[in-house]
């Protein structure tokens, strides 16, 4: 079943370049989909007070087909996907005017709070209806080029303002960090992210920010604590050829 919400872009949603920012495109979908939970009568903050369990997101990669500007009235739609093993896939697709603007297909897993350990999709069935998997131009699934040379291009320090109730980096924070990392992001627009979340980055932790060119507007960055990596993304952008010019 699909699930529509209508929101009226905020101008604070938007950038340098007066478009929705990548980050402001994943809060939207999230929030639909929060929204359908707590429409459902079961809110996430209570599933996790009472049930002891949490979702949290593995994959997501979103598709930015045309760009979103302040004042615009949007639907967001989302939708649950047959969940398998450890996965429970969600959709969502961004309308103006009936049109598609934006799109993106994810993949989260569900945690018990105490211990952290996995639940079983069929542990903790859905009651929303199934509806068939998004099929992505941005890959959900991706390995950088094993010629690509990736260079440290900064760090960055957790601060208080990045992080939700469970103490790490809201997932949505990520893809603004990751455009700050582009080489001219003021001069560059973001059609397309994947990102691929595999360890939590904590309030206080220090991240080192690595990036690789692949050409044709295509980025790799991961950010890494210590030898781990935490993130993993893949940037699809184009160039704006002046910064502030509504295009």
């Amino acid at each position: 079943m699909i699930h529509t919400e209508r929101y009226n872009v905020r101008w604070h949603d938007t950038d340098a370049n007066r478009e929705v920012h990548p980050t402001g495109v994943l809060m939207f979908m999230q929030e639909t989909g929060n929204r359908q939970f707590e429409k459902a009568g079961r809110p996430l903050d209570v599933i996790r007070d009472e049930e002891g369990v949490g979702f949290i997101l593995s994959r997501i990669a979103i598709e930015m087909l045309s760009p979103i500007h302040a004042y615009e009235d949007i639907t967001v739609e989302t939708f649950t996907c047959a969940a398998r093993g450890y996965t429970f896939p969600r959709g969502f697709v961004i309308k103006r005017d009936g049109a598609t603007v934006a799109r993106g297909m994810s993949q989260w897993a569900l945690v018990r709070v105490a211990d952290r350990t996995l639940v079983k999709a069929d542990a903790f069935p859905l009651t929303f209806g199934d509806e068939p998997e998004l099929v992505t131009d941005m890959p959900l699934r991706f390995r950088a080029p094993r010629d690509l040379t990736f260079e440290v291009v900064g760090t960055r320090t957790i601060a208080f303002s990045d992080i939700d109730y469970n103490m790490h980096m809201n997932n949505t924070k990520y893809p603004d960090m990751v455009c700050d990392f582009l080489p001219d992001p003021a001069h560059t627009r973001v059609t397309g992210m994947s990102l691929s979340y595999q360890k939590e980055a904590a309030f206080g932790d220090t991240l080192t920010v690595e990036r690789a060119d692949a050409g044709d507007g295509i980025y790799y960055l991961r950010t890494r604590k210590g030898e781990e990596t935490c993130l993993e993304v893949m940037v699809k952008t184009q160039s704006v050829e002046k910064t502030g010019e509504r295009i």
